[in-house]
């Protein structure tokens, strides 16, 4: 219940957030309801990965693990830019991109960890790429400044002193994109509606 409160406090300062810049811009309203249903298959994804480790290591209850949490160094991506009451979609997107690009190399630990759902995790961080490169190529149309990242090289995969932690990590990479998917979401969501 607190969880849920804490990720729908911020959504009430949006309210106020003026962008009529962008409202009326048809491309934009586009590009917003495509990526959207992108985001949402995304975190359809992720879910379906949850299931998994749910199932497959019985790791389902994040109170359960939060003492193991607190070792392990997993990266947590905030948006907080994109729930501030001085809300700027570039700054959002930006952050969006910038998440978007850990939680790719994460991954690199949930198919290590689920070898035979290595296809799906590939998918995932393909459709990953495509939202940014969405962001991206939106941001320039629309005049805001953009990051170019530098190609993608294969870091190598973190060790873990046992295989219950690399579980354990593979459940909090997880949980924290999801969370992060959904601060998307409604951010996205959020400028549709203005």
């Amino acid at each position: 219940l607190l969880l849920g409160v804490l990720l729908w406090a911020p959504w009430q300062a949006l309210h106020g957030a003026p962008l009529t810049e962008l409202s009326g811009d048809q491309d934009f309203q586009l590009f917003l309801q495509k990526n959207l249903e992108f985001t949402g298959k995304i975190r359809g994804d992720v879910a379906a990965l949850q299931r998994v480790v749910c199932d497959t290591f019985q790791l389902c209850n994040e109170e359960e693990l939060l003492l193991v949490w607190q070792d392990l160094d997993i990266a947590q991506v905030l948006l907080e830019q994109c729930h501030k009451r001085t809300f700027q979609a570039e700054t959002c997107f930006s952050q969006i991109r910038a998440g978007l690009r850990v939680y790719h190399g994460s991954l690199a630990t949930i198919r290590d960890l689920l070898p035979g759902h290595a296809g799906l995790v590939e998918t995932l961080q393909l459709d990953m790429a495509n939202l940014s490169s969405n962001i991206q190529q939106q941001m320039e149309d629309l005049g805001l400044a953009t990051v170019t990242y530098p190609a993608e090289n294969q870091d190598p995969l973190p060790t873990f002193s046992s295989r219950f932690r690399h579980q354990v990590s593979g459940f909090f990479i997880l949980a924290n994109f999801q969370r992060f998917l959904e601060t998307a979401y409604r951010a996205l969501r959020h400028l549709a509606s203005l």
